[in-house]
């Protein structure tokens, strides 16, 4: 069993793996070199176990299609006063295999045993399966 958990949170805005990369490498002048930063309001109660080898899951069009490493979590202050969690990425976007979720709000805690494998490099441009036939081989465990 792994000493560390994972994040989940959809990627809102984004149609593909190449959209999330593009809005960070286009955002990257304004974070700090080396990272990529994603700001959340709540703050994770299992810091220690994120901080331990976690990564931050992207859920893109109803699947997970991708994770980055989290390096760090930092406290942020809005313009509106409210204090928030800015998770501190690793730049590099690891592709995973696809895996269908429902939508949610905020993000979630994902164990490393849930959590979909990277992909081999070989494959990291593959294409996702369309929605309903990735949770169709999902329900009868090919996914």
């Amino acid at each position: 069993m792994a000493d560390f958990v994972n994040l989940l949170k959809l990627c809102v805005g984004a149609d593909s793996v190449e959209d999330l990369e593009d809005w960070q490498q286009s955002q990257a002048h304004r974070w700090p070199e080396g990272r990529a930063v994603h700001v959340t309001r709540m703050w994770p109660k299992r810091e220690a176990e994120v901080l331990a080898g976690g990564s931050l899951y992207w859920v893109i069009k109803g699947e997970v299609l991708a994770r980055q490493r989290i390096l760090g979590l930092e406290r942020v202050e809005g313009g509106d006063g409210i204090a928030r969690c800015a998770l501190l990425l690793d730049p590099q976007v690891i592709r995973t295999e696809a895996a269908p979720r429902r939508p949610f709000q905020g993000w979630r805690y994902l164990t490393a045993e849930d959590s979909p494998r990277d992909l081999p490099k070989s494959r990291a441009q593959d294409d996702a399966l369309p929605e309903d036939l990735a949770r169709a081989l999902a329900e009868i465990g090919l996914r």
